[in-house]
């Protein structure tokens, strides 16, 4: 039986500036412990802590661009584009122009808190 997900929730962001995270599915909205997916807004300038997460995540920006930051890469993944970044190794987000970005993140597993391991 479909399970219709009425409205997404709003989950706290990390990182300097202020980013909404609407997550749809996921472990805070939908009790989905398998697999998150979230719209992502962030603002020019926006940056993040690095993390080592315990998830695999795939990104495709909307609008903007959103710079991917590995330990060996920076990518700059503009509208229309998409990254997979596999679980484990380190990465920091970021949105450096001035129209920041809009992108839906899907991890798998779901996102958690416990799970992302960001730096300190």
């Amino acid at each position: 039986m479909p399970t219709i997900i009425e409205k997404s929730t709003i989950i706290s962001a990390a990182g300097n500036k202020p980013k909404i995270i609407k997550e749809y599915i996921g472990r805070i909205n939908s009790k989905t412990e398998a697999v998150s997916i979230a719209r992502m807004k962030s603002s020019a300038g926006w940056t993040e802590p690095g993390q080592t997460p315990e998830f695999d995540e795939y990104t495709v920006v909307l609008k903007g661009m959103l710079r991917v930051k590995t330990a060996d890469q920076t990518n700059d993944i503009t509208a229309g584009q998409a990254i997979i970044v596999k679980a484990n190794g380190w990465i920091q987000y970021s949105s450096p122009d001035e129209e920041g970005a809009e992108y839906i993140a899907v991890c798998l597993p779901a996102f958690s808190p416990e799970t992302v391991h960001r730096d300190k």
